[in-house]
Parts: structure tokens; C-alpha cells; sequence
């Protein structure tokens, strides 16, 4: 999928990663980038159409869905990242309201649209989806795992109907998330978006868009993980 005259709609597209997937869609020639933010979101851009986005919000979320007519890829980058060590269950309760929960309901509302052009749904994950930081963000990572065998199912659910499911899976970026630790080889948010675009381009399910995350990609693809993947995504409930 180019994305020259397509439609595509980003949450969490005021900052970080979401903030750069607007400008790369744009200059890639979207005809229409939605940007969902939980405020107002101003860009000088006339092709860019702000919307009010909390993806904690059922009346938000439905709120933006009618006012999507036509959507070509759905970027499900909205995200929390807090530090906690799993003993405040609200901890591991709030990211999963926006991480798993958010990425659900988002999914959800603009499915239909997506379905109707056959298009693509991308979530932003993370490297922690398969390996978590036990001492830094346990419950970010418990969320992010969620999200990508969300991800692995919706794959598999959607395919009949010629849908692509993309998992992104990141190293550190350079956003506000991690700018105040010292992180070596943080990867640029605009080059993330660029390489997530051009691996959407190539048709990979799996995407690891940035230096650190990379050399992982041909040893995923080539997994017995994945592998179980593709054979669990093969069976069917036995009929009644």
C-alpha cells in the first residue's frame, strides 16, 4: 500500500512518533492525514483534519468514527509509558486501558471503514512486546505484550477479508517517553515513520524500524514463534 491519495488516520499524532507519521504521510502524499489527539490538534496543513481522540473515551471514539467517511490505514500509535515495579495494580490497570483497551475500541469503531477500502491497520508496539524491562516499565510492557498477540489475532480474523494487521515493534526512540534517560542508539522519530511506511509498503507483518530493533527482524521472521504463528492462525473452531 503507497500512500499517494489515501486516507489515514493517527492517534496520538501530537507529539513523538505519531507527530512524525503525520508529516512523512503527508509527504508521501496522503490526501487526508486525520490526527487524533486528546486536545485540539492545529497544523498548518489543510490536509490534515484534527480529531478529538482519548482512547480511553467510548463517546470520543464514536464521536471520530462518524466523522471518518472513507479510511485506508488506521495507525494506533496512542500510548502510556510509566515507570512502576507491579505493586499498584491502577498502574497496570491504566496502561492497559490505553495500550491494550485504547488500541481495541479504536480498532472497533473505525473497522468498517477500513474493511470497505481493504486496508491496513498498524499498531505501534514495542520491543518490550517480546521482552519486557522488568525493573523500568513491567507494566508497560505487560500492555504492550497484550497489544501484539491483539495484534497476531485481529491478523489472522481480518485476512479473509483483506485486511493487513501490521505489529511495529521499536527500540528506544528519541520522544518524550525516554528523553530524559540516558539511552544509547535512540532512533530519530522521523525515521522510525519513514522506515514503518516503506515496511507497510513491503507487505511485513512484523516491523522493526529502527537500528536497534533491526537485526532482530529476519531472526523473527524465520522463528519458531512465528512459525506457531502462522500455524495457530490455521485453526478452525470445529463446527457444531
Amino acid at each position: 500500500m503507497t500512500l499517494k491519495d489515501k486516507t489515514v488516520l493517527v492517534t496520538g499524532a501530537n507529539r513523538g512518533i505519531g507527530q512524525a507519521l503525520v508529516a512523512e504521510a503527508l509527504t508521501r502524499g496522503a490526501k487526508r492525514v486525520y490526527g487524533g489527539t486528546r486536545r485540539p490538534l492545529g497544523h498548518p496543513d489543510d490536509r490534515v483534519t484534527p480529531l478529538s481522540l482519548d482512547v480511553t473515551s467510548a463517546a470520543q471514539i464514536q464521536a471520530a468514527a462518524g466523522q471518518v467517511e472513507s479510511l485506508d490505514m488506521l495507525i494506533n500509535n496512542a500510548g502510556i509509558a510509566l515507570h512502576d515495579d507491579l505493586t499498584d495494580p491502577a498502574a497496570l490497570e491504566r496502561h492497559l486501558a490505553v495500550n491494550l483497551f485504547g488500541t481495541y475500541a479504536v480498532t472497533r469503531a473505525f473497522l468498517p471503514a477500513v474493511t470497505r477500502s481493504r486496508g491496513a491497520i498498524v499498531n505501534i508496539l514495542s520491543v518490550n512486546a517480546l521482552a519486557p524491562l522488568p525493573f523500568i516499565l513491567p507494566s508497560y510492557s505487560v500492555s504492550k505484550a497484550a497489544a501484539f498477540s491483539l495484534t497476531q489475532s485481529l491478523r489472522a480474523l481480518l485476512a479473509g477479508q483483506g485486511v493487513r494487521v501490521h505489529a511495529v515493534l521499536p527500540g528506544p526512540v528519541d520522544t518524550d517517553m525516554v528523553r530524559g534517560r540516558d539511552i544509547p542508539g535512540k532512533a530519530s522519530p522521523e525515521s522510525v515513520a519513514a522506515a514503518i511506511f516503506d515496511a507497510v509498503d513491503n507487505g511485513e507483518e512484523e516491523i522493526f524500524p529502527d537500528p536497534a530493533s533491526a537485526p532482530m527482524a529476519p531472526h523473527w521472521r524465520d522463528s519458531p514463534a512465528k512459525a506457531l504463528e502462522r500455524q495457530l492462525a490455521q485453526v478452525a473452531p470445529a463446527s457444531s
